[in-house]
């Protein structure tokens, strides 16, 4: 099933919201803060669509089911480790590894 590829003006509309990290015409990277808030009114009882409207996003660009992905994932994110869980490390992992040889 095809993936709901963003248009050059809704990345526009997209990159405006403040807990949008980075965007692409692939997909969204949030806010570590926007996790966050998340995580905190959905234990509060919110559905994940009301809390994206809520915080300025329209569902109809992100699409529902990018919606309930990211939910899920941050859900089980949460439930593992804990807010730590929730950090985008993406950069904390990135390049080489450091190799030593031992002699």
């Amino acid at each position: 099933m095809p993936k709901k590829l963003f248009t050059e003006k809704e990345i526009q509309i997209l990159s405006n919201n403040p807990y949008v990290k980075s965007i692409s015409s692939k997909g969204v990277t949030y806010t570590d803060e926007f996790k966050r808030i998340f995580i905190a009114e959905n234990e509060n009882g919110k559905l994940p669509r009301q809390i994206f409207e809520e915080n300025g996003f329209n569902i109809e660009v992100i699409g529902i089911v990018r919606v309930q992905r990211a939910a899920s994932r941050w859900r089980t994110a949460y439930k593992k480790s804990g807010v730590l869980g929730l950090r985008d490390t993406r950069s904390d992992n990135s390049g080489d590894q450091l190799r030593r040889s031992f002699l």
